[in-house]
């Protein structure tokens, strides 16, 4: 699983015209889902997401997690982050998991940060989605449920 995590002011996701999904201040994950992935890899993104030390302290260091601030979740399943682009001018996405494997593990991770006592927000599952974010910081993060050692 891989997961672009992004620290946000304020984050905000629609369909057509009418917003599914939107936290204040907290993290916007972008979660791509891969073949084979499970409740280790959901535990460990899901882990990440909450303990990361992303927020600043009164002395504006990065001192101080998600659950320490009292931020939001706002989770969108992106098969895109699987991409592979090595080859030719269009991307494959073979290395993506299946509709309903991604799904389930997908369902699974906000399942899950929501048993932690995080405030979840979602997209919509394989709708087009618009998602509008003002990133604090800026602070981008690349997590890899496959790398973790």
């Amino acid at each position: 699983m891989k997961a672009v995590l992004q620290r946000v002011s304020s984050a905000r996701v629609t369909v057509g015209h009418r917003e599914v999904g939107a936290i204040g201040g907290g993290i916007l994950a972008l979660v791509g889902v891969e073949p084979g992935d499970g409740a280790e890899d959901v535990e460990y993104i899901a882990r990440k997401v909450r303990e990361l030390r992303i927020f600043d302290d009164d002395g504006g260091r990065m001192n101080l997690s998600l659950a320490e601030v009292g931020g939001g979740v706002l989770a969108v399943s992106q098969f895109t982050l699987l991409a592979d682009c090595r080859k030719g001018r269009r991307p494959s996405f073979d290395a993506a998991a299946g509709t309903a494997e991604a799904r389930a593990v997908y369902d699974a991770l906000v399942d899950q940060l929501r048993r932690d006592g995080v405030t979840v927000a979602t997209g919509v599952f394989q709708a087009r989605m618009q998602v509008s974010l003002v990133n604090d910081g800026p602070v981008t993060l690349l997590l890899d449920s496959r790398r973790r050692e």
